[in-house]
């Protein structure tokens, strides 16, 4: 496999990333990142050569709370250790802003790869706002609806 290198908030397009989650993410319709990118903590993105591979957000509440998001690896590469990596960036760019705290959002089958990244399992949380539609992440019910 060719070199990966990773980056800590690189200047990234809005192409590239669509690009990227078009690949990973079947359902993905492009939208524009850079609003995102500005009120970040940080993120972190894996590249080969030129080409972008992988990404993660690391958003937080502007104190002790960091929070991954969309954690995401071109389906090529995949299965690499990329993810891991990015995330240990991602930990580590959050603690060097002074986050106590990681949190992390998942749908259940990202479980184990999430656990193989050192997080732990919480009974913290609730989810009361929802994509459009009314369902919660990927798309699952939300609590009370049969």
């Amino acid at each position: 496999m060719p070199d990966v290198v990773y980056r800590d908030n690189p200047p990234v397009s809005d192409a590239e990333l669509n690009a990227l989650f078009a690949a990973a993410w079947p359902s993905h319709t492009d939208r524009g990142f850079q609003q995102v990118l500005r009120r970040s903590l940080g993120y972190v993105c894996a590249y080969v050569g030129n080409h972008l591979v992988g990404y993660v957000n690391v958003a937080w509440d502007g104190g002790q709370h960091a929070f991954l998001l969309d954690t995401t690896v071109h389906p090529e590469y995949r299965r690499r250790g990329i993810g891991r990596r990015l995330v240990r960036r991602a930990r580590d760019l959050a603690r060097g802003a002074g986050a106590e705290w990681l949190h992390v959002d998942y749908v259940p089958e990202y479980r184990g790869f999430y656990v193989a990244c050192g997080f732990d399992d919480t009974a913290a949380g609730l989810i009361a706002l929802h994509g459009q539609g009314g369902a919660g992440p990927a798309g699952a019910p939300r609590g009370g609806e049969a």
